[in-house]
């Protein structure tokens, strides 16, 4: 489903098809309002999240400003992996730019977790009830700080 480019709306941009159907289990939440986020294909790799948001998305961003994105990526453990994704973000898009993701791969959470529809409702349910459940999980922690932000500028949107 297309969201209405001109309300405030969510784009989400799934690196692979694992983080794709996380997206997918988020939008099973009943509190959701579904037609405010948008699933957008998946890129193949965090390289082409970057490439893809800088060639399709940036410009849209900058002219529909009620639009917010969120690139979910593979950390793959990866200590600089926010600050390398974030300095491809233009500075007057940084405070509706998000970056999600498995600390490993998506597959290391899905053993731990259970299925990706599974994980992406749990994240929704704790999203939607302000609790760090699910967050909290040791390969999730490092999203925190992106957390934050996502509660003040993204909840209200998606949890009205």
């Amino acid at each position: 489903m297309s969201v209405n480019k001109y309300e405030r709306h969510v784009l989400v941009l799934p690196e692979d098809d694992a983080n794709r159907q996380i997206a997918n289990g988020f939008l099973r939440n009943l509190a959701l309002a579904a037609d405010r986020i948008q699933i957008l294909p998946e890129a193949g790799g965090w390289r082409r999240v970057l490439e893809r948001f800088r060639a399709n998305y940036v410009h849209r961003l900058e002219k529909y400003t009620q639009g917010f994105m969120i690139l979910l990526i593979d950390f793959d453990r990866h200590e600089g992996r926010l600050d390398q994704v974030k300095a491809a973000v233009p500075e007057g898009l940084a405070t509706r730019v998000f970056v999600l993701g498995a600390w490993t791969e998506p597959e290391e959470l899905r053993r731990e977790l259970g299925p990706y529809e599974t994980i992406g409702r749990d994240l929704a349910q704790a999203c939607s009830e302000e609790t760090n459940a699910t967050w909290d999980h040791e390969l999730l922690r490092h999203n925190s700080g992106e957390l934050g932000r996502l509660r003040e500028h993204v909840r209200p949107i998606l949890f009205p």
